[in-house]
């Protein structure tokens, strides 16, 4: 079974930056087979993608409300998986979610049903 662990979020000010990370372990398992994606629940909202990145780390998908504040990417050698979140806000406060789903080297998929793998969540707080 793949266990997905996210790295602790925190309380940081608006305009501020943050980086989480997805590490996978598992008998038998490396995450550089499989496709992550980044999803996040804020309080009473629904879940919702916000990055994904194929095993191959060639293609990627942002939700338009982090284009170009979010980066997505990956380290296959240390089983990996990273989301660099520069000029953070308000808005941006949920619980972040990494998830995992072996697919093939090119799938990647903000769709949160075809996730199999899903991590534990860590909490981000953008606040002055």
């Amino acid at each position: 079974q793949l266990q997905l662990v996210e790295s602790e979020g925190g309380l940081v000010q608006p305009g501020e930056s943050l980086r989480l990370s997805c590490s996978g372990s598992g008998s038998g398992f490396s995450l550089k087979y499989y496709g992550i994606g980044w999803f996040r629940q804020a309080p009473g909202k629904e879940r919702e993608g916000v990055s994904c990145i194929s095993s191959s780390g060639l293609s990627t998908k942002y939700a338009d409300s982090v284009k170009g504040r979010f980066t997505i990417s990956r380290d296959n050698a240390k089983n990996t998986v990273y989301l660099q979140m520069n000029d953070l806000k308000p808005e941006d406060t949920a619980v972040y979610y990494c998830a995992a789903d072996l697919r093939g080297s090119s799938w990647h998929s903000l769709g949160q049903s075809e996730y199999d793998y899903w991590g534990q969540g860590t909490q981000v707080t953008v606040s002055s």
